[in-house]
């Protein structure tokens, strides 16, 4: 077996049963992966740098396709009715096939790490057969200096070789993709899908399962700071302004997706970014549109003009999923640690499509849970097939897909941690006003970024509150530098009665949904969603 690269670990892949492969690249930096990507065919350089590429068939996630090895490890504390099953024979037999497949192959490691705490990161090893998902990586986790590669032992591996094909007969697999998290061994296989993002999440859904054991809240969020050091943490769907409205000029950014929140305070799990390039402009986002001209980028599924190399955003005929990946380092204003205190304020963002919830509401530690466990947002009529009017969406903890724990885990630890540090909680609704979508209007930007500094700054504790006759959480009643007409939705509406009847059919899909966690949860959790029935 040949290797090469720029630090070859003491800690081998013999470890991890690689010891056939033909050739190994240990850490190669972003130009020698552009050379080698080239060389396969495997991408191209677009306009000002970045390297361009596709991913096929799959250009989003295989949920369907993702399985946790169930055992006696794994049997009492997995969430098992959000996630499908696979038995340690099965993957067993899907890792020695899998390394025979790797017999003979050139193959490229990266070893990183996941998390920015040094207390809680967990030593990463990515094993790639194809050379952009090396840079990919890279680029999405976080890089041990020299000194910390002579000492790197992997606590956890990940395997992806898109070219394997899985055999749902002999595997256990749905499909010939297949996406296989043992936790007891600390181990991911991925296989059949070239789509990178596999990557990235299982190294969240492996922090997801472990960090809480050790009283580490893992959340799917953006997370600002002030310069005085006062941190932010904003929960959102797609579509509520969460890379938004934490991209703010006043505040260094510390991470737009996933993070941790330990004793030491809240953390990043990665060193970059995994943004949306459809649609993007360089008037309305700035500082992403930049990263895409510059070289070490990796962007999928973005079309290009083959002659003049310019990138067109705006064309989704590859993929309306399309993505950049790029270290943290490019945006400006990112933190250079990402690392903050403890949070002062916690932020939960809807797009509320049924025009009514508030545009800012204050919550109780129990009703911030009961909130994060419902994770709330809407659809509106448009937006997929089939949806004619605003529909409800609720996904636990803004997550669902990378909670193995039950949600009654986290929202339990979140609670906690809000108590523990006396952090500020808000709900922000950048949905609707003045009725549902198609009645009323969006949400003034203006408005919202105002309440929100006022949130962030500790000027709106100051003001008075109202009790939501809907929901019991409180309400400003007036805001200074606020269109007060606003703030309460019901003034909002030309008919109140019409109000009255739409606020009635949301909170009965909240109660509905709320249903199957009211058994997990304690008196003050129960009483929050009692408070809207």
């Amino acid at each position: 077996m040949e290797q090469s690269g720029f630090h070859i670990s003491k800690n081998g892949i013999d470890g991890q049963g690689l010891g056939k492969a033909k050739t190994v690249h240990w850490n190669l930096r972003p130009a020698e992966i552009y050379e080698m990507a080239l060389a396969r065919g495997e991408g191209e350089i677009a306009g000002n740098g970045p390297l361009l590429v596709k991913t096929g068939q799959h250009t989003g996630r295989s949920a369907q396709d993702k399985f946790i090895v169930r055992d006696a490890f794994t049997e009492d504390c997995v969430w098992w009715d959000n996630n499908k099953s696979m038995t340690p024979a099965h993957f067993d037999t899907l890792l020695e096939d899998m390394l025979a497949h790797a017999e003979g192959k050139e193959l490229l490691v990266q070893d990183l790490f996941g998390g920015a705490d040094p207390t809680h990161r967990l030593a990463t090893r990515v094993v790639t057969e194809l050379a952009w998902h090396s840079l990919f990586i890279q680029n999405l986790l976080i890089e041990p200096v020299p000194e910390e590669l002579d000492v790197f032992d992997p606590e956890f591996v990940i395997m992806n070789f898109p070219s394997f094909k899985a055999d749902p007969d002999r595997h256990g697999s749905r499909t010939e993709t297949v996406i296989a998290v043992n936790f007891e061994r600390k181990m991911v296989l991925i296989a059949g899908t070239s789509y990178a993002g596999e990557t990235k999440k299982s190294v969240f859904s492996m922090l997801n399962f472990t960090l809480p054991a050790k009283r580490v809240m893992p959340m799917h969020c953006s997370v600002n700071v002030s310069k005085d050091g006062d941190a932010a943490v904003f929960f959102g769907l797609s579509g509520t302004g969460k890379t938004t409205l934490s991209a703010d000029p006043n505040r260094i950014l510390v991470g737009d997706d996933e993070h941790g929140w330990s004793e030491n305070g809240v953390f990043n799990f990665e060193g970059g970014c995994y943004a949306k390039m459809i649609n993007l402009s360089a008037e309305a986002e700035p500082e992403i549109y930049a990263t895409t001209q510059r070289f070490g980028t990796v962007l999928e599924n973005v079309v290009m003009d083959p002659k003049t190399r310019e990138l067109d955003f705006f064309d989704n005929s590859l993929a309306e999923n399309s993505r950049g990946a790029y270290p943290l380092s490019f945006i400006p204003n990112a933190s250079d640690t990402g690392r903050a205190g403890h949070p002062s304020n916690i932020i939960m963002l809807t797009a509320d499509a049924f025009g009514v919830l508030p545009p800012i509401s204050r919550l109780t530690p129990s009703q911030a849970m009961y909130h994060f466990l419902s994770g709330y947002t809407a659809k509106v009529a448009g937006t997929e097939k089939g949806v004619t009017e605003p529909e409800a969406t609720f996904s636990t903890c803004f997550g669902a897909p990378f909670m193995p724990r039950h949600p009654s885990e986290y929202g339990n630890l979140l609670r906690d941690l809000i108590a523990e540090h006396s952090a500020s909680c808000w709900l922000v609704n950048t949905g609707w006003t003045g009725g549902a979508y198609g009645i009323g209007n969006r949400m003034p930007i203006r408005e919202t970024r105002a309440l929100l500094s006022a949130a962030l700054d500790g000027s709106l504790n100051a003001v008075d509150f109202r009790t939501d006759e809907n929901f019991g959480f409180e309400v400003p009643v007036s805001v200074p530098g606020v269109d007060g007409s606003i703030l309460n939705p019901r003034d909002t509406w030309a008919d109140p009665d019409a109000y009255d009847a739409q606020a009635a059919k949301l909170v009965a899909m909240f109660v509905e949904n709320f249903a199957k966690f009211i058994e997990h949860v304690d008196d003050n959790v129960r009483a929050a969603a009692l408070a809207a029935e």
